[in-house]
């Protein structure tokens, strides 16, 4: 398992660090309502990716491979809810402009969110395909343990690039910002639903 460890963290990395719904959200999260406010959601994200890898391993896999009709349930309930988490990241406007009280994710949102985001679910079987093909729990657990935490250094990064444009995005500036991260989260579907 040790000789694993390199090939998955490097796989894990270029995962985890691309542009892709996660990302994408809380960017636009750290923008909007800075990094500390987006901590739960942060944390969020790494249970669910955590849970998701996890449960791939230990058996949905199987069920996925049995009823290929899933596969395609999944995608239609992903793409639905990622369409409209963009409509309301587009309409996003800052706590002190808000009148409806904004807020962000928070840590139970964030872990449900990743049950339809298809990135990780793309993710998760190809990472176990690759590093845990045994099935063994260790094996599995190490992939989940991994992609969690590179995860979670991931989208601390590209939090802290939200947090750092959050300062130079007033009014309309922020309300540009919004649509163009709505119009990503749209496209980071592209790859996933059509390889």
């Amino acid at each position: 398992m040790d000789n694993v460890l390199p090939a998955l963290s490097i796989f894990a990395v270029a995962a985890s660090i691309t542009p892709g719904p996660n990302n994408i959200m809380v960017m636009a999260s750290g923008a909007n309502f800075g990094i500390s406010r987006s901590i739960p959601h942060l944390c969020g994200i790494s249970a669910g990716v955590f849970a998701i890898i996890g449960l791939i391993g230990i058996g949905l896999m199987a069920i996925f491979d049995a009823f290929p009709v899933l596969q395609t349930a999944l995608k239609v309930v992903s793409t639905v809810y990622l369409l409209w988490l963009a409509w309301k990241i587009a309409r996003g406007v800052p706590p002190k402009a808000s009148a409806t009280g904004a807020v962000p994710l928070t840590f139970f949102q964030s872990a449900a969110f990743q049950g339809v985001n298809p990135k990780i679910w793309a993710m998760g079987f190809s990472a176990i395909n690759l590093f845990a093909s045994d099935r063994s729990i260790a094996s599995v657990v190490l992939v989940a343990i991994v992609f969690a935490l590179i995860g979670m250094a991931s989208n601390v990064i590209w939090t802290g690039m939200g947090t750092v444009l959050r300062h130079y995005l007033h009014g309309a500036r922020l309300r540009t910002f919004n649509m163009g991260m709505a119009v990503l989260l749209v496209a980071s579907l592209y790859p996933v639903l059509f390889h």
